[in-house]
């Protein structure tokens, strides 16, 4: 089916191919996608995948590949360059390329142009990712990000708007804290798996404590 070079290879053997591709590929970045969030995405997307029936290989490489052609990372990428050159080293047939492809293009969260992805193994990949957006992981993630991109932590004099638009959303150059309003804090409400659901909101309420905490020791109330 997919390795003409390694024909017996098992699924996880190929897995640990692709893993390698992405640590070199993120060797270097620091903004919080880097092949550490990508692995863990992999891992939560396979738990998720329990139970459902969902194609693990399709989820699995869906996973693996779903930021290693993100234009906030690789502006220079064009046309799922990066994906494609993988999945072609790896002999993956034509099928299964275009059904990794087309979940990686719905997964990314573009504020209200966000789309829920029309496949079980594209929405499995969305919420996973989505998942290490929350919790503790993701306040780090969205400070790492911040902070390369050179935002305030919090502007207590900026709008908050959790209606943008894809424009809008990726042009914006708000504070960190925005940030949970506009993105992170709306997750939530948009898993499509119930496991996902569960796991989103133990996330989300600490999320919401830790914005308690920073408005406290923010105004000197602590």
């Amino acid at each position: 089916m997919i390795l003409d070079m390694v024909k017996n290879t098992t699924e996880q053997a190929l897995i640990s191919i692709v893993i390698a591709k992405v640590e070199d590929i993120f060797k270097n970045e620091a903004t919080g996608h880097d092949a550490s969030h990508t692995i863990r995405v992999y891992k939560t997307a396979k738990k998720l995948c329990d139970g459902t029936g969902a194609n693990t290989l399709i989820v699995s490489l869906a996973s693996l590949l779903h930021d290693v052609d993100d234009v906030k990372i690789f502006p220079t990428h064009i046309n799922d360059e990066a994906a494609r050159e993988i999945m072609f080293e790896l002999k993956i047939n034509e099928d299964e390329k275009e059904q990794i492809l087309h979940i990686i293009h719905q997964v990314s969260f573009v504020g209200k142009d966000s789309v829920t992805p029309d496949t079980l193994e594209g929405k499995i990949v969305q919420d996973a990712d989505r998942l290490d957006a929350l919790g503790a992981i993701g306040i780090a993630r969205a400070f790492a990000y911040g902070g390369n991109k050179g935002r305030k932590l919090y502007d207590p004099n900026e709008t908050i708007n959790p209606e943008q638009g894809k424009e809008e959303y990726r042009k914006n150059n708000k504070s960190t804290i925005a940030h949970f309003y506009e993105k992170l804090l709306l997750l939530e409400d948009m898993m499509n798996t119930e496991k996902a659901r569960e796991i989103a909101h133990r996330r989300t309420l600490f999320m919401k404590q830790f914005l308690d905490e920073f408005y406290l020791e923010w105004d000197g109330r602590d």
